[in-house]
């Protein structure tokens, strides 16, 4: 078997006789068997380099050599099983599950929001109207965050484990083949919903359990070495009880680490990343990508980039193409943006969050709130972010502006339905983040993309939840607690993931570890 590298125009697909030929060469066999040899397209990427062309990785070999072929292992009907508690129906939860299943176990998922389709119905009432449902929202809910974003499936956290098993479960469950051989696959918040909603199906087909409007509100762990986990409910708690707990609650739910933090169980402040959306339109951002050969039948260009200012990075986060942007808080009085997109990227806007690395010494005015500095401290921009505005309407300024210290005049449109509010949004922000992003974009626009730096840009405050500012720490063989055994911290709210895929993966772990 060999690897091949062809490469064929946007606009049209590689043929198979293409293929052929070129598998000839590359084997060194007579071209009176090409139609026999086998062969697997591996990845397909957009090169724009000089001509914009896709580029693709492919294996090849000869009819009496075998492609092998990535194969899941079966699910188990668990029915009867011993249960293993998973709390939080986020991605790690999921694919936690899901290897549960292979492994023989009984997931009983506990999820303190609502399902995918209900969801729906109080994220409507965030945008349009501003109500906060606390358990309900774009971070709370099946499917996690991740659900109602771009859908990215790429990750750097190729060591964290098998990327195929999480690709491969995802076009089980219905997703596009496609996903298996791009470079940058993405599903979109349109597709991810049924996805979701197939994968819930599987487990409870298997035996395992879900449970809706389920918010923990309390771990202990009993002498017998049996864990007993409350969830708030009416007209009485319910207590749910197994020998091991995966703890997959996403970035967002700090009523967890505030009951860490009485319990005396050891969590850590994390750094994290802070910054704006910034929005610019589609069109342009083509253009940058596509040195002006942008052409609609084209992908919708995207960028990423990340630079050093002052000894912290600022880096793009959660780039949506064609997107829009979306109210992203968890609780009323606070004010954080998310960006979205669907599978078409057809949105007249390019949106990204621009953020500047955070560490616990750089804020040493909250070292007083322990292991929860930083999230006192993301707790306080929100608030400032909300109290500006008074509603969810974002302090919003354009890019020059800003770069410039200087009010802007008016505002161009924007995707974000709450609205935008004009704003010093160079005073609002902490002046370790307003400094390095002042001179980040002249030099992303300078250096990098030239065309960013524009006044067309609006920034809007506050992207926030990159990642948690919290971590709680595990041992590095077995993934319990360094303290509680049988309790397994688990993917973004951990601190461990940053992503769908890196967050599926450590809840393959978790699950591979019990």
């Amino acid at each position: 078997m060999k690897e091949i590298e062809l490469t064929c125009k946007l606009g049209r697909e590689l043929s198979a006789d293409e293929i052929q030929t070129a598998a000839v060469k590359a084997l060194g066999v007579s071209p009176k068997i090409r139609q026999q040899l086998k062969y697997r397209v591996t990845r397909r990427s957009i090169d724009a380099r000089n001509d914009i062309l896709y580029r693709y990785r492919i294996e090849v070999c000869k009819p009496d050599e075998v492609l092998p072929e990535y194969v899941l292992e079966d699910y188990k009907d668990v029915s009867s099983a011993e249960p293993v508690i998973i709390v939080g129906a986020g991605p790690a939860g999921m694919f936690a599950a899901l290897r549960l299943l292979m492994r023989g176990f009984k997931p009983v998922i506990l999820e303190r929001g609502k399902d995918v389709h209900q969801r729906k119905f109080d994220m409507a009432k965030l945008s349009k109207e501003g109500v906060v449902n606390p358990d309900s929202n774009y971070c709370f809910g099946e499917g996690g965050a991740g659900t109602f974003s771009d859908g990215k499936l790429y990750t750097r956290s190729s060591k964290r484990g098998d990327i195929r098993e999480v690709l491969h479960q995802l076009v089980r469950f219905g997703a596009d083949p496609s996903i298996l051989i791009d470079a940058h696959p993405h599903i979109g918040s349109d597709r991810l919903p049924v996805i979701v909603e197939n994968i819930r199906k599987c487990i409870m087909e298997h035996g395992g359990e879900y449970h809706f409007d389920s918010r923990v509100s309390d771990i202990c762990k009993l002498g017998d070495g049996t864990f007993k986990v409350t969830v708030d409910s009416s007209p009485a708690p319910t207590v749910y009880t197994s020998r091991k707990v995966i703890l997959a609650t996403g970035h967002s739910a700090r009523d967890i680490y505030e009951m860490f933090d009485r319990k005396g169980w050891e969590i850590q402040a994390k750094g994290f990343a802070l910054g704006v959306r910034v929005e610019h339109p589609q069109s342009l951002i083509n253009k940058i990508q596509y040195h002006g050969k942008y052409q609609p039948f084209m992908p919708t260009a995207e960028y990423s980039f990340v630079t050093q200012i002052e000894g912290r990075g600022v880096f793009s986060f959660c780039m949506c193409p064609g997107g829009i942007l979306v109210p992203a808080a968890t609780a009323e009085g606070e004010l954080v943006l998310n960006g979205m997109s669907n599978s078409q990227r057809n949105s007249k806007w390019a949106n990204s969050g621009v953020v500047v690395q955070i560490e616990p010494e750089d804020f040493p005015e909250y070292a007083q709130h322990g292991p929860l500095a930083l999230l006192q401290f993301q707790k306080d921009v929100e608030r400032k972010m909300f109290e500006y505005t008074g509603s969810l309407k974002a302090p919003a300024q354009r890019m020059m502006d800003f770069c410039r210290r200087i009010p802007s005049s008016g505002l161009p449109q924007t995707s974000y339905h709450p609205g935008a509010a004009n704003a010093p949004l160079h005073e609002l922000l902490p002046e370790h983040v307003s400094l390095r992003l002042k001179y980040a974009f002249p030099e992303i626009g300078n250096k990098k993309m030239h065309g960013y730096y524009t006044n067309d840009a609006l920034l809007l405050g506050v992207e926030s939840r990159t990642s948690s500012p919290v971590r709680i720490p595990r041992d590095p063989d077995t993934l319990e607690h360094v303290q509680v055994s049988g309790l397994y911290p688990c993917g973004e709210g951990a601190g461990y993931a940053g992503g769908i895929v890196s967050s599926a993966l450590d809840g393959i772990n978790c699950a591979a570890r019990i």
